[in-house]
Formats: C-alpha cells, structure tokens, sequence
C-alpha cells in the first residue's frame, strides 16, 4: 500500500512538471534578470532567435514594423539572440543590443543569448520544439532550397528532427500560451502577419 501511495505521488508530481504552456518558464532578459513568461499571459507571441551577421538579419526590421503594427492590440515579439548557426550572434547581449536598436530601431524585448539546440539549450526551447517539430523548408523559395543542400551535406538527415535549423525560425503563440505553430526563416512575413491579426481578432 505504502508502495502504491509512493508511485502514485511521484506519477502526481511528474504531471505536475509537465509544462502547460510558455508561462511556465523563466528566462534572463538581457540585463541578466530572470523573469517569467507569465508576464506576457493574455499576449500573442512571436519568439524568434536571431543573428546579427546573418543574410536574414535585415528581418529585423520587418518585425520591428510588425511589432510597432500590432503592440498595442496585444501582441509581443520576443527575440533571444543565439550563436549557434554559422556564429552569426558574436559579440555580448550588450553589444548585440547596441546593434540592433542603432541599425534596425528596435523596441521589442530582447532576451540574453541562448542556446536552442543541444545540451546546454534551455528549456523553454526544448518545449517548443517538442510542440512545433521542424516541417520543412520550402524547396521552391532561394533560400530554402539553399540550406536544405546545405544542411544535407552535414548531415543527410538533419530534417528528422525538431531542432532549430537556423536562424530567424519562429514560434506563434496564442493568448492563452499554446504554441501554434512554426516559422522557418524563409516564411514570408505578410504569412506571418495574417495569422498573428487572426489571433489578435483584428478585421481584415
């Protein structure tokens, strides 16, 4: 019986772990300061990682007039900076700062750098992966089929699994923290936009 009580706890606690949505987690903004996704509860995300010195860096001042479009009706983009893709995001969270509000103006929150890939990714991506795995890219767009060949030549099966393939992939979040759907950086913003004022319940 005490055996039985045990399992069924420790069943009780896992569950209890298991996250419900994007507030569960906690990140560091780009101060060093923890702070919970559960601020932006009632918000419609978008969570991007982003590079500097990449060729789809320019996006960042697409999101910046999606940001300005679309904030006060309730919508968020949360930017976390990452070097993971072809060391793209060199330099500190400082430094990286300085550079996007002196090129691109931008006034959305920008996160610490992160990993999202591998053992040291942290663990609101390894969530977001788990809901929205890797679907493609599209093999018709330049871009697209470029790093698909790229890709494969490191690794024929690289579209296997959920990781994050580059930089600028996406992630749409509901208002109530459920993660929709998944943007790879070829995706077309006026796509992305559509979908973003389908939450925010604006009128076309």
């Amino acid at each position: 019986m005490k055996r039985l009580v045990a399992c069924m706890a420790m069943m009780a606690c896992m569950l209890g772990c298991v996250a419900e949505g994007v507030y569960d987690f906690k990140v560091k903004n780009d101060l060093g300061k923890e702070v919970s996704l559960s601020d932006y509860k009632g918000k419609v995300l978008l969570i991007v990682n982003t590079a500097t010195k990449c060729g789809f860096t320019p996006q960042y001042k697409e999101l910046e007039a999606l940001y300005e479009k679309y904030n006060k009706e309730g919508f968020e983009i949360l930017d976390f900076p990452c070097n993971q893709f072809g060391a793209q995001a060199p330099g500190s969270i400082e430094e990286i700062h300085t550079f996007c509000t002196a090129n691109f103006d931008i006034h959305f929150p920008q996160f610490d750098k992160i990993d999202v890939n591998g053992a040291n990714e942290i663990p609101l991506y390894k969530y977001l992966k788990e809901q929205q795995g890797f679907k493609g890219f599209d093999k018709n767009d330049k871009m697209g089929n470029r790093l698909d060949n790229m890709l494969k030549k490191k690794n024929p099966d690289y579209d296997k699994s959920s990781d994050i393939k580059w930089n600028f992939t996406k992630f749409l979040v509901s208002r109530d923290g459920k993660v929709l759907k998944r943007y790879e950086p070829m995706d077309k913003m006026e796509d992305i936009e559509k979908e973003v004022k389908e939450l925010l319940k604006i009128e076309h």
